[in-house]
């Protein structure tokens, strides 16, 4: 009996060494959680059996669990990679179906779409189309390969100073190719719908009235529509028009592009002082642009920035939590699999409920303590070293009790 004893005693001090092991190799191991083995006492009884007086029969290897404590984050050079700062899972989907990971490390594979090292494809919420996201349904993250479609230009806001004792130009009329005939012109650039940049030019001519001028816009040395008066408070307000927005006539870039109907929006001009002064040039229009780089905000919100300056997002990442995170079925490469008793996976945003904060351009490392793993590896050596030690005592025994004569 002693034997099989002191042999489930080598059993479990093997087991708790293959543990160790297991934690020391994957100790640089990112997003990996640490184990623990747990044991749990052996009695050979029966119904009619006395207790107090009964041997135990060694023991056995209950159950590893996994420790799913915070890893210490390490901070890297590339925005794709991730780290959760809190409670949560990355939710994947890949050939062996849905899985769950701590390990952030992604890249982009050929068709545009974030994977991990096992080429499982990172699962966010797609938009809505109404500046928010679908929470109800999920979908694989796919970065904008193609470039970024222009916008034509629509509106605008012109804020300058017109000065108050401007004279009226000495020579008329109004013709951009002299500059006697105008008082003061800025310019900026516009947009077609096929993304061209045309140049548009604001020229101000002071009329013979009081606190009156006369406005007109150029497109590329083309004249769309006008003159347009402009009426000033004595305060130096504009009043006229009464809204601040001036409507062009439609207008033909000429590059088979959709006409320019153009609304400028004077109402931060003003008539004030003695010099000429441009305080505002905005227009919404942008050319076709591409992709520069990927941002992802600690809430999970992924975004493509391109060169025409603006910015799209592609979806929010989604995270999953388990009322029995020790019930996930591991499936290595540090990801986890849901099972009956991890529970059903609670599907949420980050920085929402219970669920954690992300970090773009960091990693989540290993949280095993490689201390306490040493001094686990020797308790595990000394109680497999004791065991034999039991075994060559049984063995004495067996042998003197074979030796009576």
């Amino acid at each position: 009996m002693s034997f099989r004893i002191a042999l489930s005693g080598l059993n479990a001090a093997s087991a708790h060494l293959d543990v160790t092991a297991h934690n020391i190799a994957n100790v640089n191991t990112t997003g990996f959680k640490g184990s623990r083995a747990a044991f749990a006492d052996v009695y050979a009884t029966s119904n009619n059996d006395v207790t107090k007086t009964t041997p135990g029969a060694g023991v056995r290897l209950n159950t590893i669990t996994q420790e799913f404590s915070q890893g210490n984050i390490d901070f890297t050079d590339n925005n794709l990679d991730l780290a959760i700062s809190g409670e949560g899972f990355f939710t994947m989907k890949g050939s062996s179906g849905v899985t769950y990971t701590r390990a952030g490390a992604f890249s982009v594979d050929r068709d545009g779409y974030v994977v991990n090292n096992s080429l499982d494809r990172l699962q966010v919420f797609p938009p809505n189309g109404t500046g928010g996201f679908s929470t109800g349904s999920l979908s694989d993250l796919q970065l904008e390969v193609s470039e970024n479609a222009p916008k034509g230009t629509a509106s605008g806001d012109i804020g300058v100073n017109l000065p108050a004792n401007a004279p009226v130009p000495s020579a008329t009329p109004f013709d951009p190719s002299v500059p006697t005939s105008y008082n003061h012109a800025t310019s900026m650039t516009i947009y077609d719908s096929l993304g061209a940049q045309h140049t548009a030019t604001m020229y101000f001519v002071k009329d013979a009235a009081a606190n009156s001028w006369n406005q007109q816009l150029y497109v590329d040395n083309n004249a769309v529509g006008g003159p347009n008066p402009m009426v000033f408070s004595d305060a130096g307000e504009l009043q006229t028009p009464a809204s601040g927005v001036i409507t062009y006539p439609s207008y033909d870039p000429g590059t088979g592009a959709s006409n320019l109907d153009l609304n400028f929006d004077y109402t931060a001009t003003t008539q004030y002082g003695a010099e000429f002064g441009v305080n505002n040039l905005q227009q919404d229009g942008y050319t076709t642009g591409r992709l520069t780089g990927i941002e992802v905000g600690n809430t999970g919100i992924v975004s493509a920035r391109f060169t025409n300056g603006q910015s799209k997002e592609l979806g929010k990442v989604a995270m999953a939590s388990f009322s029995n995170p020790n019930g996930l079925q591991q499936q290595g490469d540090t990801s986890w699999a849901e099972t009956y008793a991890s529970g059903s996976p609670r599907v949420g945003e980050a920085g929402s409920s219970d669920f954690g904060l992300l970090q773009s351009g960091a990693l989540e490392s290993s949280n095993v303590d490689l201390t306490s793993q040493l001094v686990e590896m020797i308790t595990a050596q000394r109680n497999f070293q004791a065991n034999t030690q039991m075994i060559s005592t049984a063995d004495a025994v067996t042998q003197a009790i074979i030796n009576i004569r």
